[in-house]
């Protein structure tokens, strides 16, 4: 690869679309669906195929392969200095069993865009530039999800990975090795100097806002509960409304308030019940037990406190009028992330020089970047999505938004790489 500088202007230097489209729509094909989407669940097959794929772009763009014990790779394009730590992008290449085309995929792909549109005019970064993809993200055949980043940032540990079981009890440690893909790189080992992730945005807030380009300025937290409210079954002809101890009635009154405490939360509260358990779930009986979820979400850790605290303060009067007792566990946490304030920065100014409208935005979703957020400097991009819809065949983002959000990680990468000066 010719690194010699041509230029050092890039204020109008611009990715190719139809490329990295064209690109997107080659990696769908492995693992195609009939209703236009992908499955390619991690470590089968079909995720080899995806990665010799995209390893084989990555080689073709002059960049070198490394890939570390949990199976992340880790394609890098050198710098003029290159005992600097890389400016990485990337996402996943794994998808959900009925997923589409763009989530994850597009991140690893506009990280390749990237490099290739570096090589087409010949400039050369002064730190070197890499794209990774992260094993098992979506978390669909394996848990824990997001793996490969948590192995990364040693959130837990590498055997805790291997030891991960498919429902045909087949190990994550014996499909690596069984596609070629168990490196040899200790994960955590490999220098990364900042991190950014472009994505689409799994959501509606973008296209509801007609904004191209979402500045993204962290990942809501989450707080899972196991919630239980006790009353007693009885007949449902001969017992007296007044006399019941009705479980689900009193929990359906707490349902509801999980909704208005996230609305009583703005603007990024979420209060989500997607699990319900009735017993003993007869027509003709009251019911004596209900269990449900509780799914509370927002910007930071303090407004999940004061939700918190809202939601069993809430439980608490309900216990007290219904005379029945409820009982609210908290059984997982995920503290809210803040993306670094350099690295978003550096996506807002690309997206104000390049002319994209553009707004602050909030992941309500996990990603890759949350872990490497506390690791490294790190940053999103999003753009918007059909509908808002994600994890579904249907998927869909428009080509010019691929483009915009590709061209701003361009510009927001070669801010933080810097440009090699003769």
């Amino acid at each position: 690869m010719d690194t010699k500088v041509r230029t050092t202007k890039t204020d109008h230097l611009r990715i190719d679309g139809d490329r990295l489209w064209g690109a997107l729509m080659e990696l769908a094909k492995i693992g195609a669906t009939p209703k236009g989407g992908v499955c390619r669940l991690t470590l089968t097959d079909l995720d080899k195929q995806g990665r010799d794929l995209v390893s084989r772009w990555a080689r073709e763009a002059g960049m070198t392969v490394t890939i570390d014990k949990i199976g992340n790779g880790f394609m890098r394009r050198p710098g003029r200095d290159n005992s600097l730590p890389p400016v990485v992008t990337g996402s996943h290449i794994d998808t959900q069993p009925t997923g589409g085309k763009f989530d994850g995929n597009y991140g690893v792909l506009a990280g390749l865009e990237v490099v290739r549109t570096l090589n087409d005019h010949n400039i050369q970064t002064e730190a070197p530039i890499e794209v990774a993809w992260w094993t098992n993200e979506e978390g669909s055949r394996f848990v824990p999800v997001m793996m490969g980043s948590g192995a990364f940032v040693k959130a837990f540990t590498l055997e805790h990975a291997y030891a991960a079981q498919d429902i045909e009890g087949k190990t994550v440690k014996d499909e690596l090795e069984r596609i070629g893909y168990l490196g040899t790189e200790e994960p955590g080992d490999h220098p990364i100097g900042c991190y950014f992730e472009t994505h689409i945005e799994q959501g509606p807030v973008l296209e509801d806002n007609d904004k191209t380009i979402g500045v993204v300025t962290g990942v809501l937290g989450v707080r899972w509960y196991d919630c239980v409210v006790t009353g007693m079954e009885a007949h449902a002809g001969p017992t007296p409304m007044a006399l019941r101890k009705d479980a689900l009635q009193v929990a359906t009154r707490l349902m509801q308030e999980v909704v208005a405490c996230a609305l009583r939360h703005p603007p990024h509260g979420r209060g989500t019940v997607g699990m319900v358990q009735v017993f003993p779930n007869s027509r003709n009986v009251i019911p004596g037990n209900v269990k449900f979820s509780i799914d509370l979400r927002n910007v930071s850790e303090a407004i999940l406190d004061a939700m918190d605290a809202d939601i069993r303060g809430v439980a608490a009067k309900i216990s007290a009028e219904s005379g029945l007792p409820i009982d609210m566990k908290l059984v997982t946490s995920f503290p809210a992330t803040q993306f670094h304030a350099d690295c978003v920065d550096a996506v807002g100014r690309a997206a104000k020089a390049l002319g994209y409208s553009h707004m602050n935005a909030v992941s309500g979703a996990g990603h890759d970047a949350v872990y490497m957020a506390k690791v490294v400097p790190a940053g999103m991009i999003f753009i918007p999505c059909k509908d808002g819809i994600s994890h579904n065949e249907i998927e869909d983002a428009k080509p010019e938004h691929i483009t915009a959000g590709c061209n701003v990680l361009l510009h927001a990468m070669l801010e933080r790489a810097g440009i090699a000066r003769g």
